[in-house]
């Protein structure tokens, strides 16, 4: 039991899979089937203790990872030329902080796609205490504002605009409490020259005045820092 804590406090601080296995004498599979017990031992955990939050922000953000997993066809692509190889599939680490006390609220492994926005949306929503609608702050995705209204949103009765003719059909819109704010950013040729913000739900004043009272503006800095913390160790 010591040696298997140690091996996961060596692991947790970064230290590589392999190096772990030279460093304690030990197979490197051994080392792999211990993280991956502690991975399911401490997501249940979170499960438990993450209930009924009381969240102002969240920040979202979604971060490109350099892992994926090798299938056997994948291993008879290898060995082709490289103009004939086909690219692995891309897999993404998204994930969901508190700003004010850091608390890392959700995290997915998934494609960029709309499924794996939902899903982050969905698990955060999980932790929050029952009405509850914070603040959001993320980069440009356009999936983020799909994934927040099909979550916070509500059917609405449009009026009619003259007596005759059948009603209007309601439509899905965004609550009034929810708040939503893009960092945008200008790239050319792949660098940052220009970033700007952008309300989606909810008005510029509002969220300005949300943000003030903590002497913040629109940002994604703190996700960005989680980001930088997770590439370290990934």
């Amino acid at each position: 039991v010591d040696t298997i804590l140690l091996v996961l406090k060596s692991l947790a601080e970064g230290v590589g899979i392999r190096k772990v296995a030279r460093i304690f004498e030990i197979g490197a599979n051994d080392v792999l089937v211990w993280l991956a017990q502690a991975g399911d031992h401490l997501e249940a955990i979170s499960l438990y203790l993450l209930h009924d939050l009381q969240v102002d922000h969240v920040q979202l953000d979604e971060l490109y990872a350099l892992i994926s997993q090798v299938r056997d066809d994948q291993k008879e692509q290898d060995e082709r030329p490289t103009s004939g190889r086909k690219r692995r599939p891309h897999l993404w680490v998204w994930a969901a902080i508190d700003p004010v006390t850091k608390l890392l609220l959700a995290i997915v492994v998934g494609d960029r796609g709309l499924a794996t926005a939902q899903m982050l949306v969905h698990l955060v929503t999980q932790v929050l205490a029952p009405g509850t609608v914070p603040l959001f702050v993320s980069d440009q995705l356009r999936h983020y504002a799909t994934a927040l209204l099909t979550h916070f949103g509500h059917w609405v009765e449009m009026p009619r605009r003259s007596n005759r003719g059948p009603h209007p059909k309601p439509r899905w819109m965004p609550l009034p409490e929810l708040l939503y704010a893009q960092v945008v950013k200008r790239r050319v040729k792949g660098r940052v020259v220009e970033v700007s913000c952008r309300v989606v739900f909810g008005t510029v004043e509002v969220v300005e005045a949300a943000l003030t009272r903590l002497g913040w503006k629109i940002n994604t800095a703190f996700i960005e820092r989680l980001n930088r913390t997770l590439r370290s160790h990934v």
